[in-house]
């Protein structure tokens, strides 16, 4: 089984130590995960040290920094372990992947958490904090979460329409 792990462009070192602490890499291998795949974007750290403790616990890992385009990668993924960017979440909750997002509170306004804490109340995914990203993995189960409805265009385009007054 394959989580996927994106910081987008920003830099969020400290989901990446989280992913990547013994905590949280017993949690993914109790929970039967093998590979582990993350994207690191603007990050600093040295991954060779860390990679190794992955391996101890059973995970394959593979780090790099961009690609063009995630949706391979959500694609594969059994599980999806993000920061709470708003493109990231629609793209993996449109693709209806068991997902965590932890926001990244450094940033302005703190406007991740808002959205986060919306989604996670309707239960369309789970959020956590740096600090409790293993016990929420040792403790998610996806069949909890809501199915994510499905992009309605002509929803989207009436209310437009209503807004711009042409309705």
């Amino acid at each position: 089984m394959i989580v996927f792990v994106t910081v987008g462009s920003t830099h969020f070192d400290a989901l990446l130590l989280s992913v990547l602490s013994t905590p949280s890499l017993q949690s993914l291998h109790q929970k039967g995960y093998t590979r582990l795949v993350m994207q690191s974007g603007n990050s600093k750290i040295e991954f060779q040290a860390l990679v190794k403790d992955a391996a101890k616990y059973g995970l394959e890992t593979e780090i790099y920094t961009f690609k063009p385009t995630l949706k391979e990668d959500y694609d594969r993924a059994d599980m999806v372990i993000s920061h709470a960017g708003s493109g990231t979440i629609l793209d993996v909750l449109r693709l209806h992947k068991p997902m965590i997002v932890v926001p990244n509170t450094s940033l302005l306004h703190n406007h991740q958490q808002e959205l986060a804490s919306v989604l996670d109340s309707q239960q369309y995914l789970k959020c956590a904090t740096v600090q409790n990203l293993a016990a929420l993995i040792s403790s998610f189960d996806p069949k909890i979460l809501q199915t994510f409805p499905d992009l309605d265009a002509a929803r989207f385009r009436s209310i437009v329409d209503e807004e711009m007054g042409f309705a």
